[in-house]
C-alpha cells in the first residue's frame, strides 16, 4: 500500500494534477476618437478593425497564485500598473507582486498618460487620452477577476519552436562606416545587419484532464508595426490569437507576450513589397501561428510541483544630458508640429526633456521571475529590450523554457546593449537610460532565475 501512495504521490506530480489554470480576455478597444499611440504626432481612432483584449492566465499551485496579463496597448506605464495590480489583489486576493502584466507594443492601441513630456504632442493629456489611461487598471483587474473564477484542474505541456522568416534587425551596418535604422530596402550601401534576432517562439499549452484547451501563451520577439492607420487592431497578435482559435476552440484564451524586440521588425530589407496594412498583419500572424501549431507534436508534459515568484527593484542611470542640450529641446518642441522639423530632431528633443525631469533620479524598474515547477521561468523586462539582450538571458538561463516579456511591470522606453551605445541612432537617441542598463537588467534576471533555481 505504501508502495502504491508513492507512485500516485509521483504521478500527481508528473502531471500536474495539483496545478489549476483559469483565462479571460477582456475587451479593451477604446471609443471612437481616443488618440492612437505609436508615433510621434496626434491620430484620433476612426474605426475599430478588431477589437483589444486584456487578456489574464491565473496560475495556482497549493497556496500560491500569479497572473500573466498582457494587453494589446504599445505601453504600460509604472503607475498603471501599479493600480491595477492594487485592483487585481482587491478583487482576486492574489498579491500584486505576484502580478506579471506587460504589453504587445501594438502601434494601433490607444496612448497612455505615460507621464512624458511627450503626453500632450500625442494626445495622452486630452480627455479621451485621460479617461482612457484612468480606467485601464480596472479592466485589466477585471481580465485576471474573470480568469480567476475559472480555475480548474490542469495538465502543462511545453514546446520552443524556430521562425526565421518574419523577424529582421531594423539597424544595418552600411558601407561608411555608420549604422543605420530602417533604411530603404535594397539600399546600395547596406553592408549587412548590425545584430541578430531571435527566431524562438516559446509556446506553454495548458488543458484540462479532459482534453478540453484552457489557454496557450505565446512568447516571440517582434515590433507589432504592420497594420498603420487611423483604426484599432490588435495587429498580427489578434491574427495568431484568431488563427489558435480556428485550430483549438473559441474558448481556448492565446495569450501573445512579445520578447526582446528594440531592434526588431517585420521589414525584409530584401523583399521590395511595402509590408504594411492589414494585409501584412495577417500574414505574419498566420506565419506565426503555423510555427505553435508545428510544436503541437512536441509538447512535451511538464513536471508542475512548485510555483515561485520573486522580483528586484534596479535603478538604471540616466543618460548625460547639457544644459544646452535641454534649451535646444525647449526650441524644437515649441515648433514640433512644423513638418520641416527632422524626426531624429523631434527624438531627441523629448528624450532629453523626459530625462531632464528626473533631476538626476535614476530610473526604478522593476525584473521579476516566475517560475513553475524547474523547467518554465517568466522574465518580466521593464522597456524595449534590444535582442541581445534577450538571448545573453536566454543563453545563461538555468530553466528548459524561458519566456521573457518585455514591456512588462512598466516601462522606460528604449534599452538598447552597450556596443549600440556608440554606433547611435533612433533607439539610442530615444533611450531614457544610460549605456550599460541594459546588462544591469541582464544580470538582475540572471541572478532571480539562478536563485528561483537554487530554491532560493
Amino acid at each position: 500500500m505504501r508502495a502504491l501512495a508513492i507512485f500516485l504521490a509521483l504521478a500527481s506530480l508528473a502531471t500536474g494534477a495539483d496545478l489549476r489554470v483559469g483565462a479571460a480576455a477582456v475587451v479593451i478597444t477604446p471609443p471612437e476618437g481616443t488618440p492612437l499611440a505609436g508615433y510621434y504626432g496626434y491620430r484620433g481612432t476612426k474605426s475599430v478593425l478588431d477589437d483589444i483584449h486584456a487578456k489574464a492566465i491565473v496560475l495556482e499551485f497549493g497556496e500560491t497564485k500569479v497572473a500573466l496579463v498582457v494587453c494589446d496597448l504599445i505601453s504600460l506605464p509604472r503607475h498603471v500598473v501599479t493600480e491595477a495590480r492594487r485592483q487585481v489583489e482587491k478583487a482576486t486576493g492574489i498579491p500584486g507582486a505576484n502580478v506579471m502584466i506587460s504589453a504587445t507594443h501594438t502601434h494601433t492601441g490607444p496612448v497612455l498618460n505615460r507621464e512624458s513630456a511627450l503626453d500632450e504632442l500625442v494626445g495622452a493629456t486630452s480627455d479621451l487620452g485621460r479617461r482612457y489611461t484612468e480606467r485601464l487598471p480596472e479592466l485589466i483587474a477585471k481580465s485576471v477577476a474573470e480568469a480567476h473564477k475559472k480555475l480548474t484542474p490542469v495538465r502543462a505541456s511545453a514546446a520552443t519552436g524556430k521562425e526565421e522568416g518574419i523577424s529582421f534587425n531594423r539597424r544595418f551596418h552600411m558601407k561608411d562606416g555608420t549604422v543605420s535604422w530602417n533604411p530603404a530596402k535594397r539600399h546600395p550601401d547596406i553592408v549587412k545587419p548590425a545584430g541578430p534576432i531571435d527566431p524562438e517562439v516559446g509556446v506553454l499549452y495548458f488543458d484540462t484532464p479532459k482534453n478540453t484547451p484552457v489557454a496557450t501563451y505565446v512568447n516571440f520577439a517582434l515590433h507589432p508595426d504592420t497594420v498603420g492607420g487611423v483604426g484599432v487592431s490588435a495587429d498580427y497578435p489578434g491574427v495568431l490569437a484568431r488563427v489558435l482559435g480556428e485550430y483549438r476552440g473559441p474558448e481556448m484564451v492565446t495569450v501573445f507576450a512579445n520578447g526582446c524586440c528594440g531592434n526588431i521588425n517585420h521589414r525584409d530589407i530584401q523583399w521590395l513589397d511595402g509590408q504594411k496594412g492589414t494585409r501584412e498583419a495577417h500574414r505574419i500572424g498566420t506565419l506565426l501561428a503555423a510555427s505553435v501549431l508545428r510544436t503541437t507534436r512536441e509538447l512535451k508534459p511538464l513536471t508542475t510541483d512548485s510555483l515561485r515568484v520573486k522580483s528586484e527593484m534596479v535603478k538604471l542611470p540616466l543618460p548625460k544630458i547639457t544644459e544646452a542640450d535641454i534649451a535646444a529641446a525647449k526650441e524644437t518642441v515649441k515648433v514640433v508640429k512644423d513638418q520641416k522639423t527632422k524626426f531624429q530632431d523631434k527624438v531627441k528633443a523629448y528624450q532629453v526633456l523626459d530625462v531632464a525631469a528626473r533631476n538626476g533620479k535614476p530610473w526604478e524598474v522593476e525584473v521579476q521571475v516566475i517560475a513553475l515547477g524547474d523547467q518554465v521561468a517568466w522574465v518580466s523586462l521593464p522597456g524595449e529590450i534590444f535582442v541581445e539582450l534577450g538571448l545573453a538571458i536566454k543563453k545563461g538561463s538555468p530553466f528548459a523554457f524561458t519566456h521573457i516579456a518585455e514591456l512588462a511591470n512598466g516601462s522606460i522606453g528604449y534599452v538598447p546593449d552597450k556596443p549600440a551605445y556608440s554606433q547611435g541612432n533612433y533607439e539610442v537617441i530615444s533611450a531614457r537610460c544610460a549605456e550599460g542598463s541594459g546588462e544591469m537588467l541582464v544580470a538582475a534576471a540572471s541572478r532571480l532565475l539562478q536563485e528561483m533555481k537554487n530554491g532560493k
